[in-house]
């Protein structure tokens, strides 16, 4: 996309014919950026302030199992959007766009008559024809590559696929280019998130809401920064970002209610990965310490569960039970089956989905629907089976040199055992060989049905 309009020869679908009946449920989904597992009040953090998403959990059900489906930016958002592991959605890795024929949540919804929004960052193409509003999104605010920066809306860093470009402007309505200069990118994320659902509330909602807080740059108002007096000055910049978000979720919440909606809408909050140590999420050039994966071990890019093991929260009011704690493994990728089952939306034949339908288990009624899931970044590969989780040519990208490099010898194969070990600090390779056999064939299995099914 250039930083012109495109032409408005790109036209809209006809609008949806509401259906018949009793209205259609909504649903929010709210994702964070390069989030820490721990960084949340109700996760275990004791020194950020996040009362409105700590209200969102004890509200519904909070997951400590959850995971992303890719330790970094768009293969996770891929898999939200499509409920397929990125390989099959067609984005592997950051850069790839998703193409035409990939459907998506808003998409499946549309048919149904419901107002679908994006608001936050994409970063899944810049082109007419993978720009969310190609993807089924009726409404879309926001950027289009990885990150820009919180008041220019400018992305500075030349990484753009081929752009050029090393500093441009990115800040969108739909496909209309907009300049918001000086404006704080999370506070304008929540305004229009609640505008769409004041403008829509009488229709059935499926709104996206992707902040890029709290990934780098590391931007905040003094307002925020307040709220955390003494506090180390890296962290205290993480802390008051994901307050700001913090506040979005209340005003997302509030909107809700002022319209009666609270009790007819499902909300979903979760992170895209884990925490970084990039060190332009950090201060002087020297690796970020910011945000916090808790017990993890590894960091965003690592299979390491650091990298993808993230906060998933659900909650609806009347339907999910209240303050309830799961421990059953989940995927992002579920989303898009759990939102279109519980909407009625039908998955078309042949379209092949790797995520389940989840309220069962979010409601206490069955366990986890994966037998296995899977990761991949670059040559790294990763599986869980149960308690069991094995690491191929793992690396920590983590806080020293040591740290940032590919696991070698023994320990290029890594096996823990999750329920005794969630640091996956010890290797049981050795001692549990018919394990590490059998999960080594499961990838290779995996890699095989991905490839036949694309």
């Amino acid at each position: 996309m250039t930083r012109r309009s495109f032409s408005a020869t790109c036209a809209a679908a006809a609008a949806p014919v509401l259906a018949q009946g009793p209205r259609r449920p909504n649903f929010v989904v709210i994702m964070t950026d390069d989030q820490g597992s721990h960084d949340l009040g109700c996760y275990g953090a004791k020194d950020l302030k996040t009362p409105n998403i700590d209200g969102l959990a004890a509200s519904g059900v909070r997951f400590t199992n959850w995971y992303s489906n890719a330790p970094v930016c768009a293969p996770s958002r891929a898999a939200l959007m499509t409920g397929r592991y990125p390989i099959r959605a067609g984005v592997p890795g950051n850069g790839q766009a998703l193409q035409p024929k990939q459907r998506t949540t808003a998409s499946l919804l549309k048919p149904l008559g419901y107002a679908t929004a994006l608001a936050g960052k994409w970063h899944l193409g810049d082109t007419s024809v993978t720009l969310p509003n190609a993807h089924g999104f009726d409404y879309f605010y926001g950027f289009l590559p990885g990150c820009v920066d919180f008041y220019s809306h400018r992305f500075y860093w030349g990484e753009s696929g081929g752009r050029g470009q090393v500093n441009f402007h990115s800040l969108f309505r739909n496909r209309d280019e907009v300049w918001e200069d000086g404006e704080y990118l999370t506070e304008r994320i929540t305004e229009e998130a609640c505008g769409f659902i004041r403008r829509n509330w009488d229709r059935p909602l499926f709104l996206t809401v992707t902040y890029n807080a709290p990934h780098y740059p590391m931007h905040a108002p003094g307002k925020y920064m307040d709220r955390f007096p003494g506090m180390e000055p890296e962290r205290r910049v993480y802390a008051a970002m994901l307050a700001a978000v913090d506040d979005g979720v209340g005003a997302i919440r509030t909107a809700l209610e002022q319209h009666g909606l609270t009790r007819d809408t499902l909300i979903i909050f979760i992170a895209d990965n884990g925490a970084t140590t990039e060190p332009r999420a950090g201060l002087n050039q020297a690796p970020a310490t910011a945000g916090s994966n808790g017990v993890y071990r590894g960091f965003k890019f690592s299979l390491f569960d650091g990298g993808m093991h993230v906060p998933g929260i659900m909650s609806w009011p009347g339907r999910l039970p209240e303050g309830r704690v799961s421990n059953e493994v989940m995927m992002t990728m579920d989303i898009l089956p759990t939102v279109c089952a519980a909407a009625g939306a039908a998955i078309p034949a042949g379209h092949d989905l790797d995520g389940r339908d989840i309220l069962p288990v979010a409601m206490g009624r069955s366990r986890s629907p994966h037998d296995a899931i899977y990761w991949t970044n670059g040559k790294q590969f990763a599986v869980r089976r149960g308690n069991w989780k094995l690491v191929q040519n793992g690396n920590p990208y983590g806080r020293t040199a040591e740290d940032k490099k590919p696991l070698e010898g023994e320990d290029a194969l890594f096996l823990s055992d999750l329920s005794k070990d969630p640091g996956e600090t010890t290797n049981l390779r050795r001692a549990n060989p018919a394990v590490v056999d059998d999960l080594l064939s499961r990838i290779e299995k995996w890699k095989a049905d991905l490839a036949a099914g694309a």
